[in-house]
């Protein structure tokens, strides 16, 4: 039969990313999501770990994250039973870290180290693969990868704080003009606002002339 030959299929890609109301990833002093995490949204957080994703992340995130892991594992007091049992359950979901420092064999489980450039490397994968990938933390690494046109979804779970004075690791530092068309939304425990988005990496501001 004659017709148009199937497009190949390619895995999406998620910047997926929680972040106070006026755009920081963190505070000083603050707890691990600014205290105000509830059971809706951490049963989420182990649902999206169970959704085959493969998370992409960088070294920074790479350390503290399988520390932080290995520490729930290991029962550590730092956490609640809620907290532990979503940081524990990272250990079995594939993650492929970038990393020029870091070196094998990398000792949390399911981790892969890529040395090379991170925003070719995700091109590749998203060619030739067909699992879906999301970024854990790593905000340089979503900068790069948005700014290359490689993402197909833009997350973020907005926390109602505003951490003005304290406020660290401003998220949107660095990046280029986005559009941005929403497609689901959803609130946890009555105060947490997931938006998930379609992104559009613009030249300048719409209607701008160009020379």
């Amino acid at each position: 039969m004659g017709g148009t030959p199937a497009e190949t299929p390619q895995a999406s890609v998620m910047v997926d990313l929680i972040i106070s109301l006026d755009g920081y990833a963190s505070a000083e002093g603050w707890p691990g999501w600014w205290g105000l995490e509830g059971p809706e949204y951490l049963a989420w957080l182990d649902q999206e770990a169970e959704r085959n994703y493969t998370f992409l992340l960088g070294a920074n995130t790479y350390r503290l994250m399988s520390g932080m892991s290995d520490e729930a594992a290991a029962g550590g007091s730092g956490f609640s039973e809620e907290e532990g049992a979503s940081l524990t359950g990272l250990a079995a979901v594939p993650k492929v870290v970038f990393s020029s420092t870091l070196q094998e064999p990398l000792t949390w489980p399911n981790s892969e180290l890529v040395r090379g450039d991170a925003v070719e490397a995700v091109r590749t994968m998203k060619l030739s693969g067909d699992r879906p990938m999301s970024t854990l933390g790593s905000l340089s690494l979503c900068r790069s990868l948005l700014a290359a046109g490689l993402v197909d979804r833009f997350r973020l779970v907005v926390f109602p704080v505003i951490t003005g004075r304290t406020g660290r690791e401003r998220i949107y530092d660095g990046y280029p003009d986005v559009a941005l068309q929403l497609v689901h939304s959803r609130t946890f425990d009555g105060r947490l606002q997931l938006l998930e988005y379609i992104p559009t990496v613009l030249d300048g501001p719409p209607g701008a002339s160009r020379t």
